[in-house]
């Protein structure tokens, strides 16, 4: 059984549902990070692992409505805007991805763009 584990205070990631025998369906949530429009929001994720993981990446999807440049109109991350998951490496973890997007949200080009009210989140 995989429990929640917190990385670094700013990431949490687990698995989605606790009889999960695959470990396909994770659950992580990102901290906005200070000084950006993101600062003191929780965002919610959900990770979708196949079963060629950790030879072919995750697929994450923000349930938290951000407007961020690497998430489409339904919340999907596109791997070909985020360096991580389109140079896709097997030592890369979802923790990392996690790190990588919370990096993002401070980057230069997304630190200031309007969000969503908060609470806002993506339909299915």
């Amino acid at each position: 059984r995989y429990q929640r584990r917190v990385h670094g205070g700013m990431v949490t990631l687990g698995l989605k549902d606790d009889d999960d025998m695959l470990m396909h369906t994770w659950q992580a949530s990102i901290v906005g990070p200070q000084g950006t429009t993101h600062d003191g929001r929780l965002y919610f994720l959900i990770i979708d692992v196949g079963d060629l993981y950790p030879k072919r990446p995750p697929q994450f999807r923000f349930v938290s409505k951000i407007n961020l440049s690497c998430v489409d109109s339904h919340g999907r991350v596109d791997p070909s805007k985020l360096p991580i998951l389109s140079q896709w490496s097997p030592e890369y973890t979802m923790e990392k991805v996690l790190h990588e997007l919370r990096r993002e949200m401070a980057s230069h080009y997304n630190r200031r763009l309007p969000q969503p009210r908060e609470g806002e989140t993506f339909g299915r």
